[in-house]
C-alpha cells in the first residue's frame, strides 16, 4: 500500500482579511529613504526605496523622492482597509518631514509619530593624540 503525502494549500502573500492598525517604518539616510510598512506584529506588507521608486545616484537622497517613494507604499496598501497608522522616523536624512506630509496626506489617521533615530550614548573612540 502506498502512502500518499496530503496536499496543503499554499496560502497567497495577498490576505483578503483587512488589517485595521499599521506601523510605517521611514528609515531616511543621507543617501537613500526606505519606507516599509508592517502590522503590529512585525509582518511586513510592502516596501519601497528611492531606487525600487526608479531613480539613481546622488537623486536618491532629495526630499522629493522620498515623498515619491512614500506614496508609492501608501499606493501598495490603500486596498488593505488601514484605518490606523504609527509612523516610526529614524535617520538624518532630508527626506524625513517630506514623507511624514506625504503620509498626512492620505486617508489615514495617524496615532503618533516617533522619532527612533538612534543616539550614541558615549560615541567612537576618538584618535590617538597627535605626537609632533
Amino acid at each position: 500500500m502506498k502512502k500518499t503525502r496530503s496536499i496543503k494549500k499554499i496560502s497567497s502573500r495577498n490576505n483578503t482579511h483587512r488589517i485595521l492598525k499599521v506601523i510605517i517604518h521611514i528609515q531616511s539616510s543621507l543617501n537613500n529613504t526606505i519606507v516599509t510598512v508592517s502590522d503590529v506584529m512585525g509582518q511586513v506588507f510592502s516596501w519601497t526605496s528611492a531606487g525600487t521608486s526608479g531613480f539613481r545616484g546622488t537623486r536618491k537622497r532629495t526630499p522629493y523622492v522620498a515623498q515619491v517613494t512614500t506614496c508609492n507604499a501608501m499606493h501598495k496598501i490603500l486596498g488593505l482597509g488601514i484605518q490606523q497608522a504609527e509612523v516610526m522616523i529614524k535617520g538624518p536624512g532630508l527626506g524625513r518631514d517630506t514623507a511624514l506630509r506625504a503620509i498626512r496626506r492620505n486617508v489615514i489617521l495617524l496615532r503618533f509619530v516617533r522619532d527612533v533615530t538612534s543616539i550614541p550614548h558615549n560615541g567612537c573612540r576618538p584618535p590617538k593624540k597627535r605626537r609632533v
